[in-house]
């Protein structure tokens, strides 16, 4: 058990039968009154988000979850279907992927980290770049050189996102999987 004063954010919280990851802690201190910590938090059952505030003495169940190094391996509807190093599948389901569902693509090489609660699948972190191919872009367009100029791209995943004027359908590009931005040409 930690206090909330403990908690910092990344760690995993116990509230209401449900963990929540810590996003973001605020501790605000005043004269007479007890410290209170304010903690922005992401629900990783639902995906819901909330701010609670906690007195800085309020105990808490800290929890350790399991993450393991897979890669995708195929989708069975409505899983996605992930393997170890040892050989061993586990099933994702596609609501708990969010926006890593865009990147998910047959074939692909990266390692992805799967992270588990009390046994079952619950989400899935990639890595912070990608390589993938832009299947669609239009043509660019000529004299349209002032400033960065972008156009949008759908690519390889059915993801759509804003690419530099020079990149062509077929070009390999590298994506911030945080961001969902475009880096650079692979």
């Amino acid at each position: 058990m930690k206090t909330a004063h403990e908690i910092r954010p990344g760690n995993v919280i116990m509230l209401d039968g449900s963990p929540w990851v810590v996003q973001k802690t605020e501790t605000t201190r005043s004269g007479r009154n007890a410290a209170i910590v304010k903690m922005k938090l992401k629900n990783l059952l639902q995906e819901s988000s909330t701010e609670t505030t906690f007195k800085g003495e309020d105990k808490m169940e800290d929890i350790i979850l399991d993450r393991l190094d897979c890669t995708y391996s195929y989708f069975a509807d409505p899983m996605y279907v992930f393997m170890d190093a040892e050989y061993n599948q586990y099933d994702v389901e596609a609501d708990n992927l969010g926006d890593a569902a865009a990147y998910i693509v047959d074939g692909m090489e990266e390692q992805c980290q799967v992270t588990f609660y009390e046994g079952k699948a619950i989400s899935v972190e990639l890595p912070t770049t990608v390589v993938r191919e832009v299947t669609y872009t239009e043509p660019s367009a000529r004299g349209d050189t002032s400033g960065k100029v972008m156009k949008p791209a759908t690519i390889a995943g059915g993801a759509t996102l804003s690419v530099a004027d020079f990149v062509k359908t077929g070009d390999l590009i590298e994506i911030d999987t945080r961001t969902h931005e475009f880096k650079k040409r692979a």
